[in-house]
């Protein structure tokens, strides 16, 4: 874990939120329409421990790390954040042909960036894929990123949100119908992760165990199976051999700083 640059219990009073599907919570359907996500989670938790948080978020789904460099950090950085979180590259890493290490050249520069406007930043690893069969070969490959980040955030003095270790995670209710991205479950516990990554007290515990289920049968697991990959699978493949991404033409959800009102993602705009 990154060294903590804050001492004791930080009251961040502003906190942008960084990166892809995964941030922006695809998966995590919000009341009212639209996603909720493990980010807006965590803001709701530091917002109960300082009312007077504000918050944005501009991940945008599929973006890759340059992507996610070349437009989303300069916005943060004019947003003058307290803390940020900073999860990218999974969309790098997946495809055939890339480098963890030149990704990771790309993340530390953004990182130095960051911390040098004196924003306290929160960095995510990857996931452990080898229970996605999509996603199982790349495993190495997210293993040599993940060194890279931890050994950023060591240099930079960040937090780090170890997504790797989180074993519940392993458990299919983890993760949506997609099998790419978490279920409201999944995020709910990447969040409370991440209040512990932080220092943020909170009641619940993401290490819960799931509760038993019955196992499927065979048959049943196998017809899941391929609908799976009828709905989900290749299309997904389609787009990525087409080079289309699903957050072309997306804005991001949350763009200026807002106060949060409750919860679950309903907010109040406020002066940044």
């Amino acid at each position: 874990m990154g060294s903590q640059p804050s001492a004791g219990l930080p009251r961040w009073d502003s906190f942008v939120a960084l990166g892809d599907s995964f941030t922006e919570g695809l998966a995590d359907a919000a009341p009212g329409g639209g996603f909720r996500g493990w980010a807006d989670r965590l803001a709701e938790h530091l917002a109960a421990a300082n009312p007077d948080l504000r918050y944005a978020n501009l991940a945008v789904r599929g973006k890759l790390i340059r992507q996610i460099v070349a437009d989303q950090v300069p916005k943060a950085l004019l947003l003058r954040p307290a803390l940020v979180s900073f999860t990218a590259g999974g969309n790098d890493i997946i495809r055939p042909g890339s480098d963890p290490d030149v990704v990771a050249e790309t993340f530390d520069a953004a990182v130095a960036e960051l911390r040098a406007s004196g924003a306290d930043v929160l960095i995510g690893t990857g996931f452990d894929t080898r229970g996605t069969p999509v996603l199982r070969h790349v495993r190495g490959k997210v293993g040599t990123y993940n060194s890279h980040l931890r050994a950023i955030a060591d240099k930079h003095g960040c937090y780090v949100l170890d997504l790797w270790s989180m074993h519940v995670l392993r458990d299919p209710r983890a993760w949506s119908e997609d099998r790419l991205h978490l279920s409201a479950e999944g995020h709910r516990r990447v969040a409370l992760r991440a209040c512990e990554a932080l220092g943020v007290p909170v009641e619940e515990d993401w290490r819960e165990p799931w509760p038993a289920v019955p196992r499927v049968p065979w048959r049943q697991q196998r017809a899941q199976d391929l609908r799976w990959v009828r709905e989900h699978l290749a299309p997904w493949i389609s787009r990525r051999l087409r080079g289309v991404s699903s957050g072309d033409g997306r804005s991001p959800k949350r763009p200026q700083l807002e106060k949060l009102i409750g919860c679950e993602g309903r907010k109040q705009d406020v002066p940044a």
